[in-house]
């Protein structure tokens, strides 16, 4: 190989690199909010989210269309939940006023999964407790079932007292948005500031 071959041939590399670091920094054509993404899914976000025909807690019909008009933070738990069901609520609620303080609005579902104990009239009074933009929602079992599913979240009613079980369920608040559905997932552990941020991001994409 000749200098001159050589050279040409680094500088095909160098170009070849630098080009495939631009491409690895650029934001994907294909998904808008991959700047704002902090979870990976498995098997994908196209998995989570779906239809669901609910009751609210002046006994009206409520479709997943009619809840989700926006962005829109929904959490799965009950309101005999001694612990952190109030607290990721809370949390959730705290998140949506500093939104709406700086201009963005976050809607707030609330979806029992205890329909034997958790009438409408009950659900609106735990989410009233907590804030009133809580939209709270409670159904049959086999339509808390199948919200439940769409969103891959467990669910199960433990100890044998009739009145006063527990129940173990998965813990997540999940950013959804028309259109786009299934936008991101927060833990329990997660701040009210972190999860107005990251609601913040993807809002402004929408």
């Amino acid at each position: 190989m000749t200098r001159l071959s050589a050279i040409l041939a680094i500088l095909v590399v160098v170009a070849g690199l630098a080009a495939a670091g631009w491409f690895a920094l650029r934001p994907s054509d294909a998904d808008p909010f991959a700047p704002c993404r902090g979870s990976s899914v498995a098997g994908g976000a196209a998995t989570i989210g779906g239809p669901f025909a609910l009751t609210d807690g002046a006994g009206r019909r409520v479709t997943d269309a009619e809840a989700i008009t926006g962005p829109t933070l929904v959490y799965f738990g009950y309101s005999f939940c001694p612990d952190v069901c109030p607290f990721d609520l809370s949390r959730n609620a705290l998140a949506a006023a500093e939104l709406a303080e700086k201009g963005t609005q976050v809607g707030q579902v609330f979806i029992s999964i205890d329909p034997a104990r958790d009438t409408p009239e009950v659900v609106r009074d735990f989410v009233a407790a907590i804030d009133p933009g809580i939209l709270g929602l409670t159904g049959t079992a086999e339509e808390v079932a199948k919200a439940a599913a769409a969103y891959k979240v467990y669910y199960r009613k433990s100890g044998d007292d009739p009145d006063y079980y527990l129940m173990d369920h998965s813990t997540f608040t999940y950013l959804v948005a028309p259109e786009v559905g299934f936008l991101d997932f927060y833990r329990s552990e997660q701040t009210p500031e972190q999860v107005a941020g990251s609601v913040a991001c993807y809002a402004a994409r929408l």
